[in-house]
């Protein structure tokens, strides 16, 4: 049962997130959606970068002889999570 309901919810807080772009279009250039969509692009960059690491790491400690190739392979990736980071954030803090 608990987990049905659980779910559920699960499911409405999904369906919240997707009306939130509906609300940024209402007038009165509300901020709020624009917030919350950065918010989450931030988050979601740094647990991909905090991914990135750990397998990295992993990697490396596995095949040492690699580290400089798995270094570069990681860098060259966290650039490009930043850089789509930095995008949302630009999209989603523009003023209707």
């Amino acid at each position: 049962m608990f987990n049905s309901v659980r779910v559920g919810l699960y499911a409405l807080a999904a369906l919240a997130m997707m009306a939130v772009p509906a609300s940024a279009q209402a007038a009165g250039g509300s901020t709020v959606p624009g917030a919350i969509g950065a918010g989450l692009a931030v988050i979601g960059a740094g647990l991909g970068i905090g991914f990135l690491g750990k397998g990295a790491v992993e990697s490396i400690a596995r095949q040492p002889e690699q580290a400089g190739t798995i270094r570069i392979a990681m860098i060259i990736a966290a650039a490009l999570i930043e850089g789509v980071a930095f995008y949302a954030v630009f999209v989603c803090s523009q003023q209707p």
